[in-house]
């Protein structure tokens, strides 16, 4: 029996010993003071990689993805590998909401990145306040509700990388007057887009602040196919422009009936049209005397613009849109915040992305605004047969 209770004794200091010298867990090493260190920071990419604007997220996360390979190939961030846990939302609020949810309470990540489209990143917000975990979009646009709530108090944890549509749609109002010498305007608009109605409202009041008038003003829903009454209607006006604030999707297909229909005035929209599915819809002859209001130009011969092209160019086979640069600029903003933070703690990230000044980025430098929103520069691209041909970019309001 004593040899027995000897044998066991021994056991058990073994097991001891080898399991003090096996050190923590696999994501953490010990630094030379003693704490363990981790080696690896896991970051959410919450986006719509199918349904109504899978082509959004899509372009973004392709975007995320260059910039995080980028850094995980040089060394990582301080030396620890960025490991993304990509989820497709589906392009619905409710399961961006529940997968935000997953992301922030079961795999212990930093920052969530996305959704692209303003009503799902606003539906991601309460789990991130609740959280207290930090979510970027690069592309959520709309004027209320997004880094600013109702009552105008900052939410402390949601940031974003674009300007809003109030900058859009009174920057697209006053190249309408003055670039295009525009006076009177059709609007024919998204009815069920909180972005659409966004840029709608303050085309209109900088239009009419102009001396323009609103001739017609017309709506659509998503997913509507025919716009031919709508488009018959306004045949019989008297208008210079058309602005058309919405997504690509329904964009395209008015596009193509307006031209078809003999209707030749210039349209306008917002980043909404960024996709190579406008030209898919609409085809290249219908893309004539076509603005839209952008992050990015292709067109910019900034050294940092042309070198960004080349280089997804070189990995993805073709030539990238706006999101795709809002996507690495992202990608590049929260690892330089987990950077200068010096910590994973999501709060010191947080405090982080807040105190951002002249971040360089290929869709323009910014600091960070204390609404958490961006300061930074606009384009306004002019389309010739569906192709990029013009640029004009205006600073920041």
């Amino acid at each position: 029996m004593k040899k027995i209770l000897v044998l066991l004794f021994t056991l058990v200091c073994v097991v001891g010993l080898v399991t003090g010298c096996g050190g923590g867990a696999a994501n953490e090493n010990e630094n030379d003071n003693g704490d363990v260190a981790a080696t690896e920071v896991k970051i959410g990419i919450n986006y719509e990689l199918t349904g109504n604007v899978a082509s959004y997220g899509e372009s973004s996360v392709k975007g995320i993805m260059m910039a995080f390979d980028e850094i995980n190939a040089a060394g990582g961030i301080d030396g620890m590998k960025i490991v993304p846990i990509k989820v497709d939302n589906k392009s619905d609020p409710a399961e961006a909401t529940s997968l935000a949810t997953r992301l922030m309470t079961q795999e212990d990540v930093v920052a969530c990145l996305g959704p692209a489209t303003s009503g799902n990143y606003m539906a991601t917000i309460p789990v991130a306040m609740g959280n207290e975990i930090p979510i970027i979009s690069a592309s959520a646009t709309a004027d209320e509700g997004v880094t600013v709530d109702k009552k105008g108090n900052v939410n402390e944890y949601v940031f974003r990388l674009c300007y809003n549509d109030t900058f859009q749609g009174v920057t697209m109002a006053n190249f309408a007057a003055n670039n295009l010498s525009a006076k009177n305007a059709v609007i024919i608009q998204d009815k069920s887009s909180d972005y659409a109605e966004g840029l709608a409202k303050n085309f209109i009041s900088t239009f009419e602040g102009t001396g323009g008038t609103i001739v017609v003003q017309e709506g659509y829903v998503a997913k509507d196919k025919d716009f031919n009454a709508i488009l018959t209607k306004i045949k019989g006006e008297e208008f210079d422009v058309i602005f058309l604030p919405g997504y690509y999707q329904e964009a395209g297909l008015v596009i193509k009936q307006a031209r078809d229909l003999g209707i030749t005035a210039p349209v306008l929209g917002a980043d909404g049209f960024d996709s190579p599915v406008l030209l898919e819809l609409a085809g290249a002859d219908a893309l004539n005397d076509v603005y839209f209001s952008n992050h990015y130009s292709s067109l910019d011969k900034d050294p940092k613009v042309q070198d960004f092209i080349a280089a997804y160019t070189e990995k993805y086979g073709v030539e990238p849109n706006a999101f795709n640069a809002l996507g690495y600029d992202l990608g590049n903003y929260i690892a330089d915040a987990i950077k200068r933070a010096g910590s994973t703690d999501p709060i010191a990230v947080k405090d982080a992305l807040a105190g951002t000044e002249n971040f360089v980025g290929v869709t323009g430098s910014f600091s960070m605004g204390a609404d958490h929103n961006p300061v930074k520069s606009i384009v306004v691209i002019g389309l010739k047969d569906g192709v990029q041909s013009t640029s004009v970019k205006v600073g920041p309001k």
